[in-house]
């Protein structure tokens, strides 16, 4: 009997150790096993981009170039012509400058300022203080003649027999080779702007001067073509310039500036030449409130009114 109880219980010890489903009692309340919990490793987060290097305006005369940096876009954050820049500096070349170059940005001692001809005051004529001194010759200069000789002197005059001078023929005229007309030398370009065309189409809702804007501003829609509006080289393209987000600068005939911000896309490259018309950006909002055109036209660093320069629109 012992020996049968003992053989009873083994069995039921294998029966609870051997694997299988879960007890009857665990089905039945509807409890289901605990999950597995599998841990994953985690993941590297991805290393960060370096900021664009701002240009803002200097406080101590200096600014140190960052790469991507243009001298245009130095001189376009600090109110300043680029020549003028160039001149302090001793550039060798206004499209070179040095990542970690020192530029400084105020006239050393004895430097000529750049004007243009237009500022420079015109000279006016003045009346002299006394009437001017006129003296009167003491002698008059004769030709040598035994006449005038004779007169000068006191000797008697001498009768002098000029012979007759043959009548010369007259000569055959010399035929000459018909020289063809020299053909016209083409036009030069000019050394101004003369038609400007409007950056982009749209409602102007900021004018120049209004709460310190050195430009205006057109609202549109989203990636509106924004065009050149005169010929000329892309000086500048990159959002370098706080305030401006993509902006490119174009440099025109004359020493004009003219300059385009808050672009959604870029169209052109440094170095590139654009025509009047052709479509250099897509409108955006890039550092903006609002999708927008912000457009200025500057001369020898000098913010201007660009309705000034613009056609007027219907």
């Amino acid at each position: 009997m012992k020996n049968v109880l003992l053989g009873v219980a083994l069995l039921g010890l294998a029966a609870c150790s051997a694997p299988g489903p879960a007890p009857v009692s665990d089905r039945i309340l509807g409890r289901s096993p605990a999950p597995v919990v599998v841990t994953k490793s985690e993941s590297k987060p991805e290393p960060t981009r370096a900021a664009t290097p701002q240009i803002t305006a200097s406080t101590n005369g200096l600014h140190t170039v960052q790469r991507g940096e243009t001298l245009y876009a130095v001189a376009f954050a600090n109110n300043l012509d680029y020549r003028e820049i160039a001149s302090w500096n001793k550039l060798g070349s206004v499209d070179r400058i040095l990542v970690g170059q020192v530029l400084r940005l105020t006239p050393p001692s004895g430097a000529v300022e750049l004007k243009p001809l237009e500022e420079v005051p015109e000279p006016s004529a003045r009346a002299l203080v006394e009437p001017p001194l006129l003296n009167t010759p003491q002698a008059v200069l004769l030709a040598y003649s035994p006449a005038n000789w004779a007169q000068v002197s006191g000797a008697p005059t001498v009768a002098v027999v000029t012979p007759p001078v043959a009548k010369p023929q007259p000569a055959t005229p010399e035929v000459k080779p018909t020289v063809a007309a020299p053909t016209p030398a083409p036009a030069v370009a000019s050394a101004t702007v003369d038609n400007w065309l409007w950056p982009t189409e749209g409602k102007l809702i900021g004018r120049f001067g209004a709460a310190g804007g050195k430009g205006i501003d057109i609202v549109g829609p989203r990636n509106a073509p924004v065009k050149a509006v005169a010929p000329g080289k892309v000086v500048y393209s990159g959002s370098g310039l706080r305030g401006y987000g993509r902006l490119l600068i174009v440099k025109h005939p004359g020493e004009y500036l003219s300059a385009y911000a808050h672009n959604e896309t870029i169209l052109v490259k440094e170095g590139d030449a654009v025509a009047a018309g052709q479509k250099i950006a897509l409108m955006g909002d890039s550092d903006a409130d609002r999708v927008k055109l912000h457009f200025e036209i500057r001369r020898y660093g000098k913010p201007l009114d660009p309705l000034t320069y613009l056609p007027e629109r219907s």
